[in-house]
This record gives C-alpha cells, sequence and structure tokens, in this order.
C-alpha cells in the first residue's frame, strides 16, 4: 500500500483499509475473473483517499455464470474486531443460479443500478438494516454508500475493459459477521445479521477518533429517525451499568459518546434533540466543571485542581487542598471532602459549572443536564433540570 505509515499520536502506525475497500477490490478481481477467464492472485484498488492499495486475491472460486474470491481486511495499527476477516464478492450473470434463500437481503432495485448495470446484494455476514436513521435503507444490506459506489465504479471499468455491455450481480458476504457482529455497535443501530460494510475513505487511520465519532454520530441518526426527542447518553459501559442496575433505566436505544462531549451537544443541536441528559462517572464529568469538552486523559485531567480549589473556596485548610490534588482517583478525593463536610458545597458547585458549559456549548438551544456517579458513593450529584430529563426517560420507559 502506498503511505502506509502515518504519524498518530507522536508515533508512526500503520494504515489499514476498510471492509468497503475489500468488497471493492474483492467484486473488480471477481468480475475480471468471470469476464477474462484468466485467473489474478493481485488486484489495484485507487482509494478515495487516493492511496493505491495492492491487494491479494484469497479463496478463488468458479462456478458456471458465477466467480468469487476474498480480500483480506487488514486494520493496520487500529484496534478493530474486523481485522483479519475475509471479505468476500461474488460476481455472476444474471441468468447463473442466485445464491440460496436466507443467503442475501437484495437491495431494492434503484435508477443506479440500471444506469450502471451492477446489483449489489448483502450475502451471509453482512448485516441487514431494520430501522431507519442509517443511509441504507431498511430491509437492504448494511452496505453504506461510499462502498457501493465503489463496487460499481470498479465492476463498471472491468466491464468496459473487456467489452461486456450487459449486466452483473454482485453479492458481498463477510462469512466471519455473524459472529463479530454483537461486539460491535451494529445491534444498536437496528443492523442484525451481521456487519455493515464501511468506510468514507477506503483507509483506516490509527487510532482514529473520527471512527468513534462517526459511530456516535450513526447511533443519534437512528434515534432520530425513529422518534426519539431524548437523548439518554453514556460515557461507555460504567455509565450504561450504572443507569440499568442502579437506577433501572433501560438503556437499550442510549447513545454511547465516548469522550466526545463536544461533538454530542454539537451533533444533538444540528439534529435538533429536544434534551440531552447524561450520566457519567465523576472521573469524566467533573472535567465538564471546567469547559473540558473531549475527556479523553490525553487532553486534560483538571479535576484534582477543580476539586482541591473549590473545597479551598469552602473553607478547607490548604493541607486539605493539598491532599485532595494529590489524589489519583475521584472516588479518593470523594472520599475526603465527605470527611471533612465539604462534599455537599463542592458537589453543588461542580453541577452548577457543568450545567453551564453544557448550556454554553449549545447556546441555549436544547435542553441538557448531567447526573454525576460513582461505583463507591453512588449518584454524587445532579444538574438542575436533571430530574426532569430522569422522569421523562422514565416515561419513555413506561410508554415503551
Amino acid at each position: 500500500m502506498e503511505d502506509e505509515l502515518t504519524v498518530s499520536q507522536g508515533r508512526l502506525m500503520r494504515r489499514g483499509y476498510t471492509t468497503g475497500s475489500c468488497a471493492a477490490a474483492a467484486a473488480k478481481a471477481a468480475a475480471a475473473m468471470l469476464l477474462s477467464g484468466e485467473e489474478f492472485r493481485q488486484v489495484k484498488l485507487d482509494t478515495p483517499k487516493g492511496i493505491l492499495l495492492t491487494l491479494d486475491v484469497l479463496d478463488i472460486c468458479r462456478a458456471p455464470g458465477s466467480v468469487s474470491c476474498a480480500i483480506r481486511k487488514d486494520s493496520g495499527d487500529d484496534p478493530d474486531d474486523t481485522h483479519g476477516t475475509l471479505v468476500y464478492a461474488t460476481v455472476s450473470r444474471p441468468d447463473a443460479q442466485p445464491p440460496a434463500e436466507g443467503y442475501r437481503q437484495p437491495l431494492t432495485a434503484s435508477v443506479e443500478q440500471a444506469v450502471s448495470g451492477v446489483e449489489i446484494w448483502g450475502g451471509l455476514g453482512v448485516g441487514k438494516v431494520t430501522k431507519p436513521g442509517l443511509a441504507p435503507k431498511p430491509g437492504g444490506p448494511a452496505i453504506n454508500p461510499v462502498p457501493r459506489r465503489m463496487i460499481t465504479k470498479e465492476v463498471q471499468a472491468v466491464k468496459a475493459r473487456y467489452g461486456y455491455g450487459g449486466p452483473l450481480r454482485v453479492v458481498i458476504s463477510i462469512p466471519a459477521g455473524m459472529e463479530i457482529a454483537p461486539k460491535t455497535f451494529n445491534p444498536r443501530l437496528g443492523i442484525i445479521g451481521g456487519l455493515s460494510v464501511l468506510g468514507t475513505s477506503g483507509i483506516v487511520e490509527p487510532m482514529s477518533d473520527r471512527a468513534l465519532i462517526e459511530t456516535m454520530y450513526a447511533e443519534m441518526d437512528s434515534r432520530k429517525a425513529n422518534g426519539y426527542e431524548d437523548l439518554l447518553v453514556f460515557f461507555g459501559n460504567y455509565g450504561t451499568d450504572f443507569a440499568r442496575d442502579g437506577m433501572h433505566l433501560d438503556v437499550s436505544q442510549a447513545v454511547t459518546c465516548s469522550n466526545f462531549v463536544g461533538e454530542l451537544l454539537d451533533y444533538a443541536v444540528l439534529k435538533e434533540f429536544r434534551s440531552l441528559l447524561l450520566i457519567g462517572h465523576s472521573g469524566k464529568l467533573i472535567k465538564l466543571a471546567q469547559g473540558v469538552m473531549n475527556t479523553h486523559s490525553k487532553y486534560a485531567d483538571c479535576r484534582g485542581e477543580f476539586l482541591a480549589l473549590q473545597a479551598l473556596f469552602a473553607g478547607a485548610p490548604v493541607s486539605v487542598g493539598r491532599e485532595i490534588y494529590g489524589c489519583n482517583t475521584t472516588d479518593e478525593m470523594t472520599k475526603i471532602l465527605k470527611r471533612e463536610g465539604l462534599f455537599e458545597p463542592v458537589m453543588a458547585k461542580a453541577t452548577e459549572k457543568i450545567d453551564f458549559y453544557m448550556q454554553k456549548r449549545v447556546h441555549g438551544r436544547l435542553q441538557t443536564a448531567a447526573i454525576l456517579f460513582s461505583n463507591v458513593y453512588g449518584i454524587l450529584g445532579e444538574t438542575e433540570q436533571a430530574q426532569e430529563l430522569l422522569e421523562r426517560q422514565q416515561g419513555r420507559d413506561a410508554a415503551h
């Protein structure tokens, strides 16, 4: 691959390529083998990012009127459950034997297909979309628009090269996808039975924050399309588990924001949600009291500074401020605040500042609230409108 290395987080790291690139490359190779009668062990693919891939063609299989082959997914240095999986394309003429029932979810015929003469179907291990709000339509396979365009472009080019003017059917499958899919966000997005074929650039950037943000956006799009006006949001599993087990909330339609609170709030305004309730561990949410909108520790860690300063403002001696400042966790800090009788005023100031910075980010165009918790001490504090938004979530749960 050209431009294989990139700098990420101060290190040289290896790029990978997406499931969309794998699908397009496999389709190109299978189409070329079908129309030429030859066998190709490598295929070149120009990605939307402008990086040229040279990929090995694996597991070639011929049948009357069709050829299938696979490309192995390489995620580079980005941790990814799909790394190493085989992405298959089976290319056939329409008069060839179609895949067995239950093996595919065909796309509705479109103008694009009629013009290009390329039908794209989803096969084994490619998820089926069941809810609105995603780019692929409900009932069709979870093959996103850019990969569809890449597949169409490559197969059309092969048709032109070999002078074939008829239609071709392309079935994309990822046999390992049924096993991998439960580890991904797909079930929460209403994608069942397999993986999504993804990628807007064709390239996987190592340690990509953008991929996490795009996943969050997709979750929010899905909630909006399904009629949800009030978002329930967690940073990750801690919040999900606490809200489900400790607060008895239905978390099935919640959104995960990871560390990206700023992007979360911005997109909630853009999509015109009515409200947003963020429930999070104090180790994350205390950072919002200082206006920090990306809570990853590599960007900022102001927890001790904020809580120590507020303790001093509430009357703590300097020695207690230093003790708080020297703690590693907010649970340790909370223990000291409770011991000194300072917990209530300090937490009141923390929730006030969290409320202020969330509203500052959304410019008053979205009702926002936050609830802080600790696995040791339970709920620590909540912003002014938290109870109202919590009751709204509970009312939604009761209605469903």
